[in-house]
């Protein structure tokens, strides 16, 4: 049966927790624990990877710590603004080789979609544990592969994550707290079809 929360509504049955799950910019202002971070981490290990492959990487920098500003310098400035009260940055890094049995390495077509299966999988776990995980695109690539130490030859960095305790959207810029409400999806019936892709 479908069902609504918060602001959606899912047109066909699913768990809850789907719905439950945004990405807040506004950040407490708190340290989660390692436990926490790492049971992020022990999630994304168990996401779907094709022959068990497990393409992806993440390198994280909490606040505070020696890495942290060259994760924050990596973002764009409109993402700083709001990703440097999180916890924790983190980098989804995908490896774009894979091993033979022999040992060659040869290209890996699917590793950005396993490692991207991987983030998936991160940012419900940061849900159920009462976090928030928010994904980003906007950051340099190339200062992101500096920060992290990334051979950009073999690697290629994804995604930047905030994760961190939610807050309300009085801690945000006026201009952001607008924005600070779980957004609405695609019917199903725009991205599925049977038989051909459709328009």
């Amino acid at each position: 049966m479908p069902i609504q929360l918060n602001s959606r509504a899912a047109h066909h049955d699913i768990a809850p927790f789907f719905l439950e799950r945004w990405s807040p910019r506004a950040f407490l202002d708190e340290a989660i624990s390692e436990d926490a971070l790492m049971s992020l981490f022990e999630a994304a290990r168990w996401a779907p990877s094709a022959g068990n492959g497990q393409p992806w990487r993440f390198v994280y920098a909490r606040r505070g710590a020696p890495a942290w500003d060259g994760a924050l310098d990596a973002l764009v400035d409109s993402n700083q603004i709001w990703a440097k009260h999180a916890a924790v940055l983190i980098f989804a890094i995908s490896d774009l080789k894979r091993a033979r049995p022999n040992g060659e390495l040869v290209d890996n077509p699917t590793s950005a979609f396993d490692t991207g299966a991987a983030w998936g999988y991160l940012a419900l776990q940061a849900h159920h544990l009462g976090l928030a995980a928010h994904g980003m695109g906007g950051f340099d690539r190339n200062k992101a592969a500096i920060a992290c130490g990334v051979d950009q030859s073999r690697f290629q960095v994804l995604l930047a994550i905030a994760a961190g305790r939610p807050g309300g959207p009085d801690l945000l810029p006026e201009d952001l707290r607008a924005r600070e409400t779980p957004s609405g999806r695609k019917p199903v019936s725009d991205f599925v079809f049977e038989g051909k892709l459709g328009g």
